[in-house]
């Protein structure tokens, strides 16, 4: 069986090169030679242009740009070369020639006269090959246009997105590769992502990078921390933390808010974190004081007057909906929450977890705070939501409380219904959809099946304050669903498994076989869900293989996962079924040990 995935070729190495002052040679002067004049500019590299016949054989776009100062056009013909005029070699070795005597060193060269130019001519490809070759021999990667076999390295379709409000462009960009197999087709899957991206997604990138900056702005913090950096940070921003200090060091603060970074960039709406102003981050980051308190709207019918300021009507009373939205895909909210989320929401208090695309149902001019459950905060968070809700009901809003999956189903909806209730107000709790059924199910995944699981469980893979949680013991009939256990799975599986000591001890029962099945759902129903199913064994290196994770994330664990899996096998509780357990795995995983399954049932996009 293979343990990792078996390279095929064919694929690009995709880099975000950053050329800030190399040199940059286009040999031709057409439209094409324009548009990757202006990429490598863009990119504030030094730009060298060779056209034959000179500025007069350049496009409009060239000669404009020679013009202004912005890069070098030089007359092809006019370089010395070893060859003569009508040598077929000549431009080659004048070229080479040109990059042998220059004072600093060219770094990339595209070739973009073997399509026809502005003056009609075409290179042919033995001279561009040619060209190439020498390229080659000093070290320097080589562009030709429309000869994909010749191409060292190629230009995607892109995209770069402008901050809304100022008009000015931002950091972030998208490509789109199809490596030589269509550029036409390129371009329009190109402007389909773009199309399907909210239109202040770049302002939300400028937002997060200055939140980022805040966050490691600290005197005595080490910037050098691979903690403090984007690419030694955890693959998962729910990696396990201790609860937070209030004698932190600078350190510690520095390394604690930027995972809260790490958080509000993956769960925050692209649309919150394009108006987070400098404010917002701060107050973000110190998790010193509650949310901001929400003024007290003028009540219909009330009279104040002016000597004594009395109210002589009483001020309408508020009240609180405890709502969960289910999974995250917005169809599978239920008419209950729907109507609570566009009927009556006068202030919206959501999780973290809840996402982008339910939050969208939600009226524009309802307000919506996002709670700031981040690693090692999460207790502070939820007192500070709960105040908030007394504090909006007390002033007469509808607050609703907004929960993924259901409320009641480790959703802190208790603790709440207690708090409201201390406080006055006995807050209508609205059930969810349960990521517990709906997330396994979207996996093909039942929790219950005749011949496979006679019952299913539920528990948590973290209990209060980050203490460990006893987990139950392996029953062949059972299957098991953990809910926030992704982030321990190395203490979930030692749990699982071992035969004795202190792991054994944290679970109720035998352990469980190494080659049990078991999938991680991560982001159950949304379109980019992904489900790695493999054993106990091997699931650890499973995910490791699959780079970053996507939270949230589920665990299920149990013999049902393999058996509506293509022809299905219900056969597993017969008398005798493990004897066949072996063969079974090697019809669910084949010659593999784990697989990986990407997006949703093409059936999902017209819902």
């Amino acid at each position: 069986m293979h343990a990792f995935p078996t390279p095929v070729g064919g694929a690009s190495l995709i880099l975000a090169f950053r050329p800030v002052q190399k040199v940059f040679l286009i040999v031709g002067g057409n439209t094409l030679a324009a548009s990757r004049a202006f990429a490598a500019l863009d990119a504030e590299a030094s730009v060298i242009v060779l056209v034959k016949g000179g500025i007069e054989a350049a496009c409009e776009e060239l000669r404009w740009r020679a013009e202004q100062g912005q890069l070098t056009l030089l007359d092809l013909d006019s370089l010395p070369s070893t060859a003569g005029l009508e040598d077929s070699w000549r431009d080659a070795k004048a070229i080479d020639s040109f990059i042998y005597t220059r004072p600093t060193r060219v770094h990339l060269v595209c070739i973009t006269d073997t399509i026809v130019s502005t003056n009609g001519f075409r290179r042919t490809r033995d001279s561009a090959e040619y060209i190439r070759q020498l390229c080659g021999h000093r070290g320097i990667s080589t562009n030709v246009a429309d000869m994909p076999d010749l191409c060292d390295f190629t230009f995607m379709s892109t995209q770069r997105f402008a901050d809304q409000e100022t008009g000015k462009p931002s950091p972030l960009q998208v490509g789109v590769t199809t490596n030589g197999h269509g550029c036409r087709l390129a371009g329009r899957i190109r402007r389909d992502i773009v199309a399907s991206l909210p239109k202040d997604i770049g302002a939300a990138v400028e937002k997060v990078g200055k939140f980022r900056e805040l966050s490691k702005a600290s005197e005595d913090a080490d910037a050098e921390d691979e903690e403090l950096n984007e690419d030694g940070a955890p693959v998962t921003p729910n990696a396990p933390v201790p609860q937070r200090k209030g004698d932190e060091s600078a350190v510690e603060r520095a390394r604690r808010r930027m995972k809260w970074v790490a958080q509000v960039s993956e769960y925050w709406p692209i649309r919150q974190l394009a108006r987070l102003t400098e404010e917002d981050m701060t107050g973000v980051l110190d998790g010193r004081g509650g949310l901001r308190s929400t003024p007290s709207p003028p009540t219909e019918g009330e009279i104040v007057t002016p000597v004594h300021s009395l109210t002589i009507s009483p001020p309408k009373r508020g009240r609180i909906f405890l709502v969960g939205s289910g999974p995250g895909h917005p169809s599978l909210l239920t008419v209950a929450t729907h109507a609570a989320l566009t009927k009556h929401a006068q202030l919206v208090l959501s999780d973290k977890l809840v996402p982008a695309a339910v939050l969208a149902v939600i009226p524009p001019g309802v307000e919506v705070r996002i709670a700031r459950k981040f690693p090692g905060n999460a207790d502070g968070a939820q007192n500070e939501l709960m105040e908030a809700a007394v504090e909006a009901a007390q002033h007469g809003l509808t607050v609703v409380r907004l929960k993924q999956g259901d409320p009641t189903v480790y959703g802190r909806a208790g603790e709440e219904v207690l708090y409201f209730r201390a406080h006055g107000f006995e807050p209508v709790v609205v059930p969810g959809v349960s990521s517990v059924l709906a997330g396994p199910t979207f996996a093909g995944i039942p929790v219950t099946q005749r011949g496979a699981a006679e019952s299913f469980i539920v528990c948590t893979g973290v209990g209060r304050q980050g203490k460990e949680v006893k987990l139950p013991g392996y029953e062949r009939s059972r299957t098991l669903v953990i809910l926030m256990g992704v982030a321990r799975l190395p203490q979930v599986l030692e749990t699982l498994q071992c035969e004795s000591g202190e792991p054994a001890n944290r679970r109720n029962g035998p352990a469980y076989p190494s080659c049990t099945p078991i999938a991680l759902i991560e982001r159950a129903s949304m379109p980019d869900q992904r489900v790695i199913c493999s054993t106990l064994r091997d699931i650890t290196a499973a995910l490791d293989s699959v780079g970053e994770q996507r939270p949230p994330g589920m665990l299920v664990v149990g013999w049902s996962i393999l058996s509506l899996w293509e022809a299905g096998d219900v056969s597993i509780l017969d008398d005798g079924g493990e004897t066949r357990d072996k063969e079974r795995l090697n019809t669910w995983l084949g010659e593999k040990l784990w697989r990986v399954t990407e997006g949703l049932e093409a059936a999902w996009e017209d819902w």
